[in-house]
């Protein structure tokens, strides 16, 4: 009889090494892996040991990560997504209570799709399952990405409490955990409690969770715009901010994006020539009402009063051209006003003041035809010069305003911008929605639930 020396490998578990490694190396489970480059780390990393079949208490790893997956439902997740017909307790019963019952390939196979749920599980909380910028074949290559859930399922499956250390990678956002508080209010202690809660309820909360998935930076100072509530907030470590926002029309919609806002520009519009104001522009602005807007225009007189395009007014301007002046803006949208947050993006959209105030007195402002108009413009730059620790830049900000100076007004330090798209959301406990501007929230329910027609149109 062989004595086992310490540091020895008991033969079954060489047995299993070796199965489970020719099953991950052989990609034969690759077709049915979510994350099959992934999985393939995790094993190497770890010499192809199993990381959940070995002795355990009824509160082991494999035995947290099941009920894990048992609770997705209350992060607005789907239980078809984590190979529910393989991770059977009755399986795992039989492989951990009855050793030699279950064949080494079978036991390692369980093993294996484990793995694939739990990193597939951690992707969807950290990412979101759709992420348009990150799909998981691009999360599957790992390199650069910001988050790896194979390293970290390495280090999880350490912890005494697998399940807190599983959850801890969802965002840190505060609408976000009220958002996830909300779906486990839903999805837990009220359906234990018989109260009835419309699904159409649910999924939206799910829908929305999930676009918050796809913003999450883990910034503590970051500026968030979200279309549909038509507001801005400007998070600081110690407080928050709210401001109006216009944005754009359903034919022209302001897109979501990420982007890191680096720099201000104060008086940014072209300067129209006297000459090609009166001889040019006016005339086309006289016979065609829409001729300023569509040509981003806008026209001031001697005090800095933005003049609405009237035919009254305009015709006063024609009388006396030489007291007035416009300006066009350089962005998608009309007039970009007094000051422009620059932030590099693909769509080429600014955030930026406008001399049309009155707008936001409106409770609908779908209005631009792309960019997103802020109220309060001056006012949110000064708050972030003061977070950025330049206070000393507020007083060159202001006079390059009100004098009309064209200038780039520098952060030390670029402040994430999110341009959300959330048609829900939870403040103070109260579950608010907004109207669905783009008509967006069909197709990723659509989806994400995996469903030809989704609940809101039946």
């Amino acid at each position: 009889m062989r004595i086992v020396q310490k540091g020895d490998v008991p033969a079954a578990d060489t047995g299993l090494n070796r199965e489970i490694e020719k099953q991950v190396q052989g990609g034969r489970l690759d077709v049915q892996l979510y994350y099959p480059k992934s999985v393939q780390r995790f094993y190497r990393q770890n010499g192809f040991k199993p990381a959940w079949i070995k002795p355990q208490s009824g509160t082991g790893p494999a035995w947290q990560t099941m009920l894990m997956l048992d609770c997705v439902l209350q992060f607005g997740l789907s239980h078809a997504d984590y190979h529910p017909q393989e991770l059977q307790y009755s399986r795992l019963h039989d492989i951990l209570d009855t050793p030699g019952k279950v064949r080494p390939d079978i036991q390692a196979r369980f093993d294996i799709m484990l793995t694939d749920a739990a990193i597939t599980f951690m992707n969807h909380l950290h990412y979101g399952k759709l992420n348009p910028e990150l799909p998981a074949s691009r999360i599957d290559k790992g390199g650069s990405i910001e988050f790896e859930a194979a390293a970290y399922l390495s280090g999880a499956l350490q912890e005494k409490d697998v399940m807190a250390a599983m959850a801890n990678v969802q965002p840190k956002a505060k609408e976000y955990r009220a958002m996830q508080y909300q779906m486990h209010l839903m999805e837990g202690l009220y359906q234990g409690d018989c109260y009835e809660i419309p699904e159409e309820k649910v999924r939206k909360v799910a829908i929305n969770m999930e676009r918050l998935r796809w913003a999450n930076t883990g910034d503590s100072v970051y500026v968030q715009v979200n279309i549909p509530s038509y507001s801005l907030k400007l998070n600081l470590p110690d407080s928050t901010y709210q401001f109006k926002v216009i944005v754009g029309k359903p034919e022209n919609p302001t897109p979501t994006l990420l982007s890191k806002i680096a720099y201000f520009t104060t008086a940014p519009e072209w300067r129209i020539p006297a000459k090609i104001f009166r001889q040019e522009v006016l005339p086309k602005a006289l016979a065609d009402k829409v001729y300023l807007e569509n040509s981003h225009f806008a026209i001031y007189d001697q005090k800095g009063n933005y003049v609405e395009p009237l035919k009254a007014n305009l015709a006063n301007v024609k009388r006396n051209p030489d007291l007035y002046v416009a300006r066009q803006s350089a962005g998608c949208d009309n007039a970009l006003g007094l000051l422009v947050f620059r932030f590099p993006n693909v769509y080429d959209i600014y955030l930026h003041d406008t001399p049309e105030q009155a707008l936001f007195k409106k409770e609908e402002r779908a209005l631009s035809h792309g960019c997103i108009r802020v109220e309060q413009a001056e006012k949110l730059a000064a708050l972030l010069l003061k977070n950025d620790g330049s206070a000393a830049k507020i007083a060159v900000l202001h006079n390059g305003m009100v004098k009309y100076i064209r200038q780039d007004i520098h952060l030390r330090k670029p402040v994430t911008i999110k341009v959300t798209y959330l048609t829900c959301e939870v403040k103070e406990g109260e579950y608010i929605t907004y109207n669905d501007i783009y008509n967006l929230d069909k197709s990723l329910e659509m989806a994400l639930y995996g469903v030809d027609q989704p609940l809101s149109m039946r």
